[in-house]
């Protein structure tokens, strides 16, 4: 995993690379295939973490209007703790507060304490709580939100 990484969007020559990290990831939802087409097409937005042709990460969203929801954030095992989880997660911010978006939710597995350290350290705090709305195995969802402040005007 030598040199630079890039975070650009998700395209139809990601889809392999994006299936091998979800089956390397079992705490994310997985996604098939075909649940990619509204990424792909541009009616969700996606982001991959790059080097050289290797992809090692990914982030799906979905937007409506003023809110952002992070749908999907995976990267690859031995690529973790490098950064990248929060370089996609800064990108998709980024995005979606230059689109008006003023609030960004996300569900997590009750038991993925790693992806909410992760989430709470870039600002997302607790708001509620889906009771069994995970299966296999069969598990709470924790949801939670953060407010992104409006993108100031460039000089």
């Amino acid at each position: 995993m030598e040199g630079l990484i890039v975070i650009r969007p998700l395209g139809a020559d990601d889809l392999e690379a994006v299936l091998q990290i979800q089956a390397q990831c079992p705490e994310i939802v997985a996604w098939s295939r075909a649940a990619y087409a509204p990424v792909v097409c541009g009616n969700y937005r996606g982001w991959v973490a790059v080097t050289g042709p290797q992809v090692l990460g990914f982030l799906v969203s979905r937007q409506t209007l003023e809110e952002a929801e992070i749908l999907n954030l995976a990267v690859r095992p031995e690529a973790r703790r490098l950064g990248l989880g929060s370089q996609l997660l800064a990108r998709a911010l980024e995005e979606a507060r230059r689109a008006g978006v003023r609030r960004v939710g996300l569900e997590v597995r009750a038991s993925n304490v790693a992806a909410i350290r992760f989430y709470e350290r870039h600002g997302f705090r607790l708001q509620g709580r889906r009771r069994d709305y995970y299966s296999n195995p069969r598990e709470d969802a924790l949801l939670y939100g953060c407010v992104l402040a409006p993108s100031q005007p460039e000089t």
